[in-house]
């Protein structure tokens, strides 16, 4: 591993001299401290200290974007400097290891009093990690098998209410749905293993009406089971959805860590699909946390087939430009392959397929609608079919409007969703 190198860009926010504050994210992330001590030798730093590769100033500030910076007696007046700075990681310190590359690559670089603001925003990561980490071991192509869909997006939805719905409510539910033509469904990620729907009782009833809805119509919808959990509750969890016929398990990526869901690849025989709960805390402050371009890539790493990345125009406090990056980043091959199929969902309508096609030009993707489809003023197959309509016109390049002219179940969405 000497010699190989890992790579992180960040955006940085600080009242000091730029060279001085990605010299001291160097040294903090490797072989600094606050004060030299015996040992830390010209040799050692050679060998293991970080080094800064570039520093490209963008913009200025007279106000800081987050508290607690430290400002010297000088400072009077201090101008708030903003640059991309990247920065390269000997390998050798820390070896192929998501945990260890996280403490390395963030750590306790958004603690440093210098800084008043600071974001991960890319990684480059050498071929050790594709050497340890196999990733998706489903991806788009194992998914879409399946799923027996090939030539369009799956449409999907999501159980609702969230939480509270009655087991024997279940079994209606999910059979209303797979009668429906769904492709997919997931749990919401509020939902686990709570005591008025315990988890194994859910899977024997959700999978006994798929089952029996695919012996009569030769389609067997794919449900994604929320196995989240502690690791061992996560094994069990899998396996009786396995056992069951099931065909993907769902888990909430930033509940049980990169490691946890990099265990989980290690045992799985069923598509994972990654729920980014807590992504917002993680990405909202634009001088914070990481970007998704770097948060998916660790993602994919870890072995995730699926991923959540919001959708267009979404009741989420994110913008369509972002949203659109997070697909063509999940699509983005990495070590020749690790696609992740992007997930879209929040707001979502058969509408909502054609900016979304115009955007990223692509047909593997999840598209999730609750509403969109629950709603529907023509029942729930309606709302199924009217996303597929969506979509056939955002392929063919037609209007909506001009598109419903000849399908009714896209016009009743229009009324009910265009608005």
């Amino acid at each position: 591993m000497r010699g190989k190198e890992v790579t992180a860009t960040y955006l940085i926010e600080t009242p000091y001299p730029l060279e001085r504050a990605a010299a001291i994210m160097a040294g903090e992330q490797s072989t600094g401290t606050f004060i030299a001590v015996p040992g830390e030798t010209d040799e050692l730093k050679e060998l293991h200290a970080a080094k800064v590769l570039a520093i490209e100033p963008i913009e200025e500030s007279i106000t800081p974007t987050l508290p607690g910076v430290y400002l010297t007696k000088e400072m009077n007046n201090p101008v708030y400097r903003r640059a991309i700075v990247r920065i390269r990681f000997p390998l050798h310190n820390f070896g192929p290891s998501l945990p260890n590359l996280l403490s390395t690559i963030a750590g306790n670089l958004y603690e440093l009093r210098e800084f008043s603001g600071l974001r991960l925003m890319d990684i480059e990561l050498p071929s050790e990690f594709a050497n340890r980490y196999p990733g998706p071991k489903f991806g788009i192509a194992g998914t879409r098998e399946l799923a027996g869909v090939h030539d369009r997006p799956l449409i999907g939805t999501i159980i609702k209410p969230s939480i509270g719905l009655p087991l024997d409510e279940y079994g209606p539910l999910v059979r209303m749905l797979a009668e429906a033509g769904l492709d997919f469904i997931k749990d919401d990620e509020l939902c686990g293993n709570p005591p008025y729907a315990p988890f194994e009782q859910r899977v024997k009833t959700v999978m006994t009406e798929i089952e029996r809805v695919a012996d009569r119509t030769g389609k067997k919808l794919m449900y994604a089971f929320n196995i989240t959990g502690d690791i061992d509750e996560m094994k069990r969890n899998h396996d009786i959805v396995y056992e069951a016929g099931g065909t993907c398990v769902m888990v909430c990526v930033n509940s049980v860590g990169f490691a946890g869901v990099s265990h989980l690849r290690g045992y799985t025989e069923l598509p994972v699909h990654g729920h980014r709960t807590q992504w917002g805390a993680m990405s909202r402050c634009p001088l914070l946390g990481m970007s998704f371009t770097a948060y998916q890539k660790l993602c994919r790493i870890a072995g995730v087939d699926h991923l959540h990345t919001n959708g267009l125009n979404s009741k989420f406090a994110e913008s369509n430009e972002s949203v659109s990056q997070s697909i063509r980043d999940c699509l983005q091959p990495m070590f020749g392959g690790y696609q992740a199929m992007p997930v879209l969902s929040s707001a979502q309508w058969a509408g909502s397929a054609i900016p979304t096609y115009q955007s990223v030009g692509t047909l593997d993707v999840i598209h999730l609608a609750g509403g969109g489809i629950l709603a529907h003023p023509d029942g729930v197959a309606a709302g199924v079919r009217s996303m597929q309509l969506g979509w056939e016109a955002a392929v063919q390049g037609v209007e909506l409007e001009k598109f419903a002219e000849s399908h009714p179940e896209l016009q009743a969405a229009i009324r009910v969703f265009g608005s």
